[in-house]
């Protein structure tokens, strides 16, 4: 789990493509509410798709599944989604 002070921790660990996950990919397409995504707190919960960001991404609220606590924020450019089966 990350510090909850984010200014002291290198901004490599903040991003996704530094924490691999075998089946996972980065995907400019919006999961859907309910699916299950990777980020760097782990596996999560879309909870619900807001505007967008910079990178022309949408916002998700997420809730990690395995642990209590309040939901937090993420690009889709910034979760793993699991890739599809037939690719």
């Amino acid at each position: 789990m990350l510090p909850k002070n984010t200014s002291r921790v290198p901004r490599k660990l903040l991003d996704i493509e530094s924490h691999p996950q075998e089946g996972w990919e980065v995907s400019t397409s919006t999961p859907q509410v309910g699916a299950t995504v990777h980020s760097v707190e782990g596996f999560a919960k879309v909870v619900r798709i807001l505007g967008k960001v910079t990178d022309g991404t949408r916002l998700l609220e997420l809730k990690i599944v395995d642990r209590d606590g309040p939901s937090f924020f993420a690009a889709t450019s910034n979760v793993l989604q699991e890739q599809d089966g037939d690719s």
